[in-house]
């Protein structure tokens, strides 16, 4: 699962609507689980998240994954946190 997983990185994410939100960086799992929980995403796209900065989304809002990720939900208003306020329960908890 977690090599699986690793292959995600590095690939880039798009709304519903075709635009590139960012790209994924790392990921967050839950180890009981073994399920992806987020997806942490850097070099976003500014029209869509303020300052292009780093977002931390869930992965339940993945519609699918191949060459890219496409999103099946993403928010008209991204509440922009920094890194230190992030944690597990941000964005869409």
């Amino acid at each position: 699962m977690l090599e699986e997983a690793s292959q995600l990185e590095n690939i880039e994410v798009f709304t519903p609507w075709g635009v590139s939100v960012g790209f994924i960086t790392s990921l967050e799992v839950d180890d009981e689980k073994g399920e992806i929980t987020s997806l942490f995403l850097e070099e976003t796209n500014e029209k869509l998240v303020e300052d292009g900065s780093s977002i931390l989304i869930p992965f339940r809002w993945v519609q699918a994954v191949g060459d890219v990720v496409i999103l099946r939900y993403f928010p008209q208003d991204i509440p922009i946190r920094s890194i230190e306020e992030q944690g597990p329960m941000a964005y869409g908890y």
